[in-house]
């Protein structure tokens, strides 16, 4: 091949890959790293988090609310209080099914396997509460439409409906903490890594 034809070939394959790499085509080193348009996501993510985490603290003490009234048999209190809390709920799975979804996006870039696998390990946990709370919602939801503490049969059954999605809110939440946690590790591990190279 000629000098004329080989210089000619390296500026279209120049151009070709130029171009590729311009359009998001083939990048012949192989696709960028993302890691850290990631991480913008996931502070998005996390901005929804910690508005969850405020309603949740700001409406603490309803749970407490609901229990005394349903142990006076306070009907009018305990569906206002459970019809507060559906809404309450609905609020906050709206913020987390929108902060997963943020760190699905995250997840599918093309990121360091220590920033995926704390990903994988964030959206376990938020998987866990929105199960959590919707165990919660459906409690809550049992008790506004069906609560009578003039009918004993079905507020018994009301109750003990109540105190058994309770205890698998507590239980499922209790899994969304390890998983949390974990992730949080795995975080500190790979900054840590990361300053010691």
């Amino acid at each position: 091949m000629s000098k004329k034809a080989l210089r000619y070939a390296l500026l279209l394959c120049t151009a070709f890959l130029i171009a590729c790499k311009s359009s998001g085509g083939i990048d012949i080193l192989g696709p960028s790293d993302e890691t850290a348009d990631a991480a913008n996501i996931v502070i998005e993510a996390n901005k929804e988090l910690k508005a969850i985490k405020v309603l949740y603290e700001n409406h603490e003490n309803k749970r407490e609310e609901l229990k005394k009234a349903m142990s006076i048999d306070d009907a009018a209190a305990v569906k206002k209080i459970s019809d507060d809390l559906v809404y309450i709920i609905n609020d906050g799975a709206k913020l987390g099914m929108n902060a997963l979804e943020k760190i699905e996006q995250a997840r599918d870039m093309n990121i360091n396997s220590d920033y995926q696998d704390y990903l994988r390990l964030k959206s376990v946990a938020l998987k866990h509460q929105l199960e959590a709370f919707e165990q919660y919602r459906q409690a809550a939801i049992s008790l506004r439409e069906n609560y009578d503490p003039k009918n004993t049969q079905l507020r018994q059954k009301v109750s003990v409906e109540f105190k058994e999605r309770s205890e698998n809110f507590q239980k499922i939440m209790e899994k969304a903490r390890e998983s949390s946690t974990e992730a949080n590790e795995l975080a500190k591990d790979a900054l840590k890594k990361q300053a010691d190279e």
